[in-house]
């Protein structure tokens, strides 16, 4: 399996920057948002975002991780017991902004909406995905997006946004 640097520490951090600016610059009540990672890639950029909320705004942004494996409709998902999901706080009427590091097909976000409406009916969702390697099989289009690459059906996205050197790379399975 060869892996490919797509964007190496340098352009992934110029890149998070402007996604985390985009976000931060729209126009969100974060005063009434929340942030939900969905586990595991978007639960990283979920705290980088938050950070950047809360130092912002000078708020306590709340924040949640949801775990979508039980709504997942692919039929290479495995099923699991779903209990991973965390939401420690009232999600009805909040703004929710929904985080995950890749989107391709749409099904982790719509399984990920699915387990977040088990929990309430938050006034809206803006979905932020830091790489978008298009692919959709169902129509969802994110609000924010780092980066929009070309990527094939079988080529797997690596982000990495915490490590001291931060990249992006892709391989094929």
């Amino acid at each position: 399996m060869k892996k490919e640097i797509i964007f190496d520490d340098k352009e992934t951090g110029l890149i998070l920057d402007n996604f985390i600016k985009e976000i931060l610059n729209s126009k969100i009540n974060f005063k009434n948002a929340a942030i939900i990672g969905i586990k595991s890639g978007g639960v990283p950029l979920a705290g980088l975002i938050r950070k950047a909320v809360s130092e912002r705004f000078d708020i306590d942004c709340k924040i949640g991780y949801v775990d979508m494996t039980l709504y997942r409709d692919d039929p290479f998902s495995v099923k699991k017991s779903g209990d991973a999901t965390e939401l420690a706080f009232d999600i009805n009427g909040k703004e929710i902004i929904l985080i995950d590091d890749v989107i391709n097909s749409g099904r982790t976000v719509r399984a990920s909406i699915d387990e977040i409406f088990d929990f309430g009916r938050p006034e809206k969702i803006k979905l932020a995905v830091f790489i978008d390697k298009g692919g959709r099989e169902l129509p969802i289009c994110p609000d924010f997006i780092g980066k929009k690459i070309r990527a094939g059906k079988k080529e797997i996205i690596n982000v990495d946004v915490l490590s001291k050197k931060k990249f992006v790379e892709k391989y094929e399975l």
